[in-house]
C-alpha cells in the first residue's frame, strides 16, 4: 500500500484517494539522478555502502511506482478500477512512509498506550562524540537510555515524596536520529508521566508532580552526564586523560565505511568532493538582537535537557500532535529546493542563533547526508519504560487498551465488545489508511459503491501489459528533468530582521 505524505483532515468526510507520484518530487529525482554516481564514487575508493543502506535507497526508488507492483481494487457496483502502488516501508528518509508511520504511531500511542493522565516531554541531546558512538553502537545507546530513565524516574518519585518501593512511573521514548539541517543527531524524546502511580485498595492512583525548575534541570543534566560518563568509562569506550581529567572517546577499531559519513554529518561538514571536511555552506540573515535566555533548559558538558512541553489529562488532541511531532519523518520535501547552480538548498524550520536560515549541499554530499540517516537494521527506535513496559503488571491496569480487561485481551464476536488493541489488530490496510490519513479507498468515487481488492500484481510482464493498456507507463529519467530552481521565500529570509 502506498502511503500518502499528508496529514489527515480534522473535520469533514474522507478525502478521495489520489495515487502518490514520488517520481514527480524533487527528493526522488535527486536520489534517482545522483545516487548511482555516489555509489560508484565510493566503490572506486574501496569503501562501498553497507548492504542495509543500499537497500534503503533501492527500495525508496521503488516506493509508490506502479511498475514495481500494485493492488487492483474494483468497485462491486460499477466495476470501476484503480491501482494502489506498494510502499517501501523503510525507516530512513522516505517522506511518504515516514508520514504514514508518524500518524499511525501517534494514533497507537494515544489510543492504546498512554493513560489519561498529565504527560510531559523530556528532550535530551548529547555531545558530538556520544552521537557518533550511539549511531555506530546502538546497544550502548540502549543501555544509556536505561540510565537516563532511572535518573528521571527517581527524580519524579522523590519529588512526589515517595520511594521506589511505594511509587512508580513510566515513559515512552522515541529515539530521533536527525536534526533540522539533515544532520545526524541521535537524541531522546521521552514522554514521561507527569507524576507517579501509588498503590491503593482501589488500584493504582496517580499523583501529579510540579514541573521541573531550571535549577532541577541543570542538576539532572549534571547527574546524567556523570553517570553516563562513568558507565562508558567502565565499558572502555571513554578514556580519561590523567593530566586534564577529561574523558575522550576511544576511537573504534573496525573499518566501517559509514563512520566517515556519520562523523561528517554529525559535525555539519561536507562528506565528499573537493571540499571534504569543510563546514557546510549556509545562508544567513541578521540574528535577533536580544536572544532570550535558555529558560527551562539544563546544559552541562554538552548534555542538554529540556522539559518545557506538557499535556494535561484532558488534552488528548494536544498529546497526539506532540506524538506526531516527535515521530515525524527526517526529510521535509516542502523545505527542499535547488539553487540556480544546481546545489541542494534545505531551509531550517527555525533560524539558528547566528541567523542561519538555509544550508546548501552539493548533490553528492546531499546523498551522503541521506545515507547517514539510515538506522542499522533491527534497532528499535521506540522504547517503553516502567509501568508502560510490556512486561509490567501495571500496564494492564492503566493503559487504555487493556484497562478493565486484564492482561490478555479477550476475544469477542461483536466488534463493539472488542478492546482497542483487538480492534487495531483486526483493522485491514484500507481501514488503517482511512484512520491515519482520512482517505477512503473502500468507497468508489464514481458511484459510492464498495471497493474490493481483486488482485495483487507482482509479475513484471503482467505489470507491463496492464500499464501499457491503461497508458500509465512512466517517463524515463532522461525525459524527466529536475524542477526549475527557485529562490528561498522572502518571508523565510527576513522574518528575523
Amino acid at each position: 500500500m502506498q502511503s500518502p505524505g499528508k496529514d489527515a483532515r480534522p473535520v469533514g468526510s474522507a478525502a478521495p484517494y489520489e495515487r502518490h507520484r514520488p517520481e514527480t518530487t524533487r527528493l526522488y529525482q535527486l536520489v534517482e539522478a545522483h545516487y548511482p554516481v555516489f555509489v560508484a564514487q565510493l566503490a572506486t575508493r574501496g569503501t562501498p555502502l553497507p548492504e542495509y543502506v543500499q537497500r534503503e535507497f533501492t527500495d525508496y526508488l521503488r516506493c509508490g511506482r506502479l511498475e514495481h507492483g500494485f493492488l487492483r481494487v474494483r468497485c462491486e457496483s460499477c466495476h470501476a478500477e484503480r491501482l494502489v502502488a506498494f510502499s517501501c516501508k523503510r525507516r530512513g528518509f522516505c517522506p511518504s512512509c515516514g508520514a504514514r508511520r508518524m500518524a499511525e504511531s501517534a494514533a497507537l500511542l494515544v489510543d492504546e498506550v498512554l493513560p489519561a493522565v498529565p504527560m510531559r516531554q523530556w528532550v535530551l541531546s548529547f555531545p558530538f562524540p556520544l552521537r557518533f558512538l550511539f549511531a555506530s553502537r546502538p546497544k550502548i545507546m540502549g543501555k544509556v537510555l536505561a540510565i537516563v530513565y532511572r535518573v528521571l524516574a527517581t527524580h519524579l518519585i522523590h519529588k512526589a515524596g515517595f520511594t521506589h518501593a511505594t511509587a512508580r512511573t513510566g515513559a515512552v521514548t522515541l529515539i530521533q536520529r536527525f536534526g533540522g539541517a539533515l544532520n545526524l543527531n541521535v537524541h531522546f524524546h521521552m514522554l514521561l508521566l507527569d507524576g507517579v502511580y501509588v498503590d491503593s485498595p482501589a488500584g493504582p492512583r496517580f499523583r501529579w508532580v510540579k514541573a521541573p525548575s531550571s535549577a532541577e534541570l541543570r542538576q539532572l543534566s549534571h547527574t546524567i552526564a556523570h553517570r553516563v560518563g562513568r558507565f562508558l568509562e567502565c565499558q572502555g569506550l571513554l578514556v580519561r586523560d590523567d593530566e586534564s581529567a577529561q574523558l575522550t572517546l576511544n576511537a573504534p577499531d573496525d573499518d566501517d565505511p559509514m563512520h566517515t559519513l556519520i562523523g561528517h554529518s554529525i559535525t555539519y561538514r561536507i562528506a565528499t568532493g573537493p571540499r571534504q571536511g569543510r563546514k557546510v555552506l549556509t545562508l544567513q540573515t541578521l540574528p535577533a538582537i536580544n536572544e532570550p535566555p535558555d529558560i527551562g533548559v539544563g546544559n552541562v558538558s554538552g548534555f542538554s535537557l529540556h522539559a518545557g512541553v506538557a499535556a494535561k489529562a484532558n488534552e488528548r488532541h494536544k498529546l497526539e500532535r506532540l506524538c506526531r511531532y516527535i515521530a515525524r519523518p527526517a526529510v521535509s520535501e516542502k523545505r527542499l529546493s535547488l539553487t540556480a547552480h544546481g546545489q541542494v538548498r534545505y531551509s531550517l524550520k527555525t533560524p539558528w542563533h547566528d541567523g542561519t536560515t538555509h544550508v546548501i549541499f552539493e548533490p553528492l554530499d546531499f546523498i551522503a547526508r541521506l545515507a547517514a540517516l539510515v538506522p542499522k537494521p533491527r534497532v528499535n527506535l521506540t522504547r517503553y519504560h516502567g509501568v508502560l513496559a510490556p512486561n509490567s503488571k501495571y500496564r494492564a491496569l492503566i493503559t487504555p487498551a487493556q484497562r478493565g480487561k486484564g492482561r490478555k485481551p479477550q476475544t469477542s464476536d461483536s466488534p463493539a465488545d472488542r478492546t482497542p488493541i483487538e480492534r487495531h489488530a483486526a483493522m485491514t490496510w484500507a481501514q488503517r489508511l482511512k484512520r491515519v490519513f482520512n482517505i477512503d479507498i473502500t468507497t468508489c468515487q464514481d458511484c459510492g459503491g464498495a471497493m474490493k481488492v481483486i488482485a495483487c500484481i507482482e509479475d513484471p510482464d503482467v505489470i507491463q501489459k496492464i500499464l501499457t493498456h491503461l497508458q500509465l507507463n512512466t517517463e524515463t529519467t532522461a525525459s524527466r528533468a529536475l524542477p526549475e530552481p527557485r529562490a528561498p521565500p522572502i518571508s523565510d529570509l527576513f522574518d528575523t530582521l
